[in-house]
């Protein structure tokens, strides 16, 4: 019986410190859509050529609890004037907890932008559309391969920086 006890209380105190990652809310938080050039835009025949800028903030909401905010803006030019501009900023409410720090920054760095991209992809392609223009499909991200070459740049640069000294 003793050996029970044990056995449950080492598993009730591994249970309490088990990492945990729950979404709690997803919202657009801001968003905007230009067509600075129309209706003329509308009639140029020149091949569009479009701009994709992706960064994304981690607000500390209480302990354990952040906001990932993923911003997304699509420049879509034709010959040199500006046809389209659509600016997103999708937000999700994550609990985090029981991760080291390493952990904890890899998941709001990777996991959650993964989960938010789909309402900014949908976003996008809806504001577009509706500018009257054929739909954006922004493609796949890899936030994994992102999140490896800042972790890969940021290594590099405290021995950038010790070679410079040196």
């Amino acid at each position: 019986m003793a050996e029970n006890t044990l056995a449950n209380g080492a598993a009730n105190g591994a249970v309490e410190n088990v990492a945990q990652l729950n979404l709690q809310k997803i919202y657009t938080k801001d968003l905007s859509f230009e067509v600075p050039n129309a209706p003329q835009v509308f009639q140029s025949q020149g091949q569009p050529n479009v701009e994709l800028n992706l960064s994304q903030r981690v607000n500390v909401l209480a302990e354990a609890v952040f906001e990932v905010v993923l911003s997304v803006t699509v420049t879509c030019k034709v010959d040199e004037s500006t046809a389209y501009l659509a600016e997103v900023h999708q937000a999700g409410i994550f609990g985090v907890a029981g991760f080291d720090q390493a952990g904890q920054e890899a998941v709001l760095a990777t996991y959650c932008p993964n989960v938010l991209f789909p309402y900014v992809r949908q976003v996008v392609s809806d504001l577009v559309q509706g500018g009257g223009f054929p739909p954006l499909l922004l493609q796949p991200i890899n936030f994994d391969a992102i999140y490896a070459e800042q972790m890969r740049r940021r290594a590099e640069a405290p021995a950038a920086g010790q070679a410079l000294n040196s």
